[in-house]
């Protein structure tokens, strides 16, 4: 199962994910439109990592978890 992020800062929030790279390259990150985040976490092929930028609390999130938790994190459009 692959994992999209979304980070949740003080001026807003954006989904990213992460494409690991082979050898010594850096790992490359890129942001993503929401529709596509929620296509594939309500197909269950991905899971969403909701990290806050302030308080470094992070939630793991797939489409087995409780709804009450995916609609307060997540939103109602993922349910």
């Amino acid at each position: 199962m692959k994992y999209y992020y979304k980070v949740i800062g003080l001026t807003g929030h954006y989904y990213a994910h992460e494409f690991k790279k082979i050898k010594s390259h850096k790992n490359k990150i890129r942001e993503l439109r929401e529709e596509t985040v929620i296509r594939n976490f309500q197909e269950g092929v991905a899971g969403v990592k909701v990290i806050f930028e302030e308080t470094d609390q992070s939630y793991t999130l797939d489409s087995f978890s409780d709804p009450d938790l995916i609609r307060k994190y997540l939103g109602k459009d993922f349910l």
